[in-house]
């Protein structure tokens, strides 16, 4: 304990007189600098240390911690963890057209509920509706907030207080606990399960249809599959049961994609079009995943399906703005250009990006991030597996490359996630693995890796 007097701490005019107050009062304003002082000056004499108390050093701590608080929470990170689509991190990096339409509706008012020919009211669907339509086969469409929004809207519009057959092999969990069977009972459906876990047949659908039967739903399998001795219904089998039954046919796609992955080398993961070819009468998928947009859920199908949706008063509460909308009217009007998605879609690129180009990015940072590790540690280019994310393709892996870091606890793990933009990696076998699949910026990267010395 010092021997010092509290009374010797300056005063909050005091240290607001020292001239470097003036910067940090023209960047955060007088009030919370005033704030701030008053706040380091309290916990000095809490903490019974007057000595620490110099008007210059209250100044310092005060302007660390405003600097600590005006930080926003939501930062950028490298995500290098091998999941390509991270929920975690925001699921899909956008394309530079989507940034640029969503900062051009954020600056200026915006048509986004008014017609320019009739000078009336006008759909905020119509700015994304002729295109989806144009790009999967569909009648009509529509977008909601995200792809379970899009469930929840379809089955509270066309089977409210009706049973809706699904395979027991298609009652998915996804991440952050969602269950299809909860979001089905919120949506005011009675859940009429079907088959077992592993095989399921259209006599079983069949069986399952009767007067109070509002729909039958299909569900693409997201973040599992089951092997083996398995059995499942195909979708042209399922809609045509449908029309001898007079009842509508819906798809969930989950992640969904616009284009057939095999063109990336990637396996196949169906579309939109081809459920709706198949003949499906209503498909939803989400914007933020294989389809490299913001997030939304994308409902498209048949037309007066969709108008008898948007009469739902539950859509006006699941509707995306006008962000969100230019965002997504950006991405798809790539996908006009199939030749160059690879290019100009991020999700696309880092997915198609090849092992070498990786490897021979690790092979240029492995130094770096060895010196400034110091010789407590060794870095290593690596093989590793990338995986899609999101529930698409769970069980597939794809070939890249990386640096493994040995030992790789915590701490490490601890001070890549103190850098200016954090990086997170995954550890696998006692050893920090950092999957360069994704990373974009490599020169960012590198640059602030003389940093780690000092944390």
């Amino acid at each position: 304990m010092s021997n010092r007097p509290l009374s010797a701490l300056p005063s909050v005019d005091r240290v607001l007189q020292q001239d470097a107050s003036m910067v940090l009062v023209a960047q955060h304003g007088r009030a919370a600098v005033t704030t701030a002082v008053r706040g380091v000056l309290a916990e000095l004499r809490a903490a019974k240390t007057p000595e620490l108390g110099a008007a210059d050093a209250v100044l310092a701590r005060a302007a660390e911690n405003l600097a600590r608080s005006s930080r926003p929470s939501l930062r950028p990170v490298f995500n290098l963890t091998g999941t390509v689509v991270h929920t975690n991190f925001g699921r899909a990096q956008l394309a530079e057209e989507a940034i640029e339409a969503m900062a051009a509706a954020a600056r200026d008012p915006v048509n986004l509920e008014y017609d320019l020919e009739t000078g009336k009211r006008g759909e905020r669907d119509a700015h994304v509706e002729e295109i989806l339509c144009r790009l999967t086969g569909a009648e009509a469409a529509t977008v909601v907030n995200n792809n379970a929004a899009a469930l929840l809207l379809v089955l509270s519009t066309l089977a409210a207080r009706r049973e809706v057959p699904v395979s027991r092999g298609e009652l998915i969990e996804i991440g952050g606990s969602f269950r299809l069977p909860e979001l089905m009972a919120r949506s005011g459906c009675r859940l009429r399960e079907v088959g077992t876990t592993n095989r399921t047949h259209l006599s079983d659908f069949a069986d399952a249809v009767g007067p109070k039967t509002g729909l039958l739903l299909k569900v693409h399998a997201s973040n599992y599959a089951i092997e083996g001795f398995t059995a499942a219904v195909a979708e042209a089998d399922l809609a045509r049961l449908c029309r001898e039954r007079k009842l509508p046919f819906v798809v969930d796609l989950g992640s969904g994609t616009l284009i057939d992955l095999r063109r990336f080398g990637l396996p196949h993961e169906p579309t939109a079009e081809e459920s709706l070819a198949q003949g499906a009468d209503i498909v939803t998928f989400s914007g933020d995943k294989l389809l490299g947009g913001p997030q939304a859920g994308i409902i498209v199908g048949r037309a007066d399906l969709l108008a008898r949706m948007r009469r739902n008063p539950l859509r006006r509460a699941l509707r995306v703005d006008k962000l969100t909308l230019a965002a997504l009217g950006a991405v798809l009007r790539l996908y006009l250009d199939p030749d160059r998605l690879a290019e100009r879609v991020p999700v696309l690129r880092m997915l198609a990006r090849p092992q070498g180009e990786i490897r021979a990015m690790a092979e240029r940072l492995r130094p770096l991030l060895e010196k400034a590790l110091g010789p407590e540690s060794t870095v290593e280019v690596i093989g590793c597996e990338s995986q899609i994310g999101s529930g698409a393709l769970p069980t597939q892996r794809i070939a890249s490359a990386g640096l493994g870091i040995r030992p790789g606890g915590d701490r490490i793990a601890a001070a890549l996630r103190r850098l200016p933009v954090p990086v997170i990696g995954r550890i696998h076998q006692g050893a920090l693995i950092l999957d360069l699949r994704c990373l974009r910026d490599e020169a960012g990267f590198a640059a602030q890796l003389s940093q780690l010395t000092r944390l």
